[in-house]
């Protein structure tokens, strides 16, 4: 379940959800998020998204934070031309 702030996570994860994805949140509101969250579900995955960059990815990571998503990898990554002949 998508969440943009910890009570939704703690509600989604209440209501049953098996992982938990906090979107857009600095580094500061993720942690203590994920950390409230893990508190009350244990069992719950964490996955950290939204405006991550490689540069910035040490600063989401964590011991709350199971799974980050950067959707730079696929809308920011460089083309690369070539051809195949056979």
């Amino acid at each position: 379940v998508e969440c943009s702030s910890a009570d939704e996570a703690l509600a989604a994860a209440g209501a049953g959800a098996d992982i938990v994805l906090l979107d857009n949140l600095d580094p500061q509101e993720l942690h203590a998020a994920a950390a409230q969250v893990k508190a009350a579900h244990p069992g719950v995955t964490v996955e950290a998204s939204g405006g991550i960059l490689l540069g910035t990815l040490p600063q989401y990571l964590g011991p709350h934070i199971d799974v980050v998503s950067m959707g730079c990898l696929t809308h920011s990554a460089p083309a690369l031309d070539f051809a195949l002949r056979v």
